[in-house]
């Protein structure tokens, strides 16, 4: 699918009017990143799984996951039920540099900093009530739910 093609798809998607998708369509940045965007999209999935858990008021346990599009969208049926916002706005970060590096054509998991976040409750022993650390990778999507499949 060419350049053209993908930008009308994402126009529509959005509901850009011809000013907006005129708007993107110019940006040259902005465009090639909605391109390498939907390229990546139909390779990974976004698995943010728990690696530590200690008294979490969500329920979350070691190796609960969720689930995430490129474009950090939850797929609620991959995700646990409940969705907590202190943990989940610590995923800002790390997908946006997965993000850039798709754009870049590199490797998204090669990201040094930020591959594991940690919920913004500080624990018990420092004065919170629980934590919780995950870990952050893209997967390939094929993979991924070959795995889902055999699981069930």
């Amino acid at each position: 699918m060419g350049r053209e093609e993908i930008l009308e798809r994402f126009n529509k998607y959005l509901e850009y009017n011809s000013d907006e998708a005129a708007m993107v369509a110019a940006d040259e940045p902005r465009a090639r990143f909605i391109e390498a965007l939907a390229e990546a999209s139909g390779q990974y999935l976004i698995v943010v799984e728990v690696l530590e858990s200690a008294n979490c008021n969500s329920g979350y346990n070691v190796g609960d996951q969720f689930v995430l599009d490129v474009a950090g969208n939850f797929i609620a049926k991959r995700c646990p039920q409940r969705m907590c916002v202190y943990l989940i706005s610590q995923l800002a970060l790390p997908l946006g540099l997965m993000n850039e590096r798709f754009c870049a054509g590199l490797d998204p998991n090669g990201i040094h900093f930020m591959r594991r976040v940690n919920c913004l409750d500080a624990g018990v022993a420092c004065k919170g009530y629980g934590a919780v650390q995950v870990g952050i990778s893209a997967v390939p999507r094929r993979e991924f739910l070959k795995a889902a499949k055999a699981v069930r």
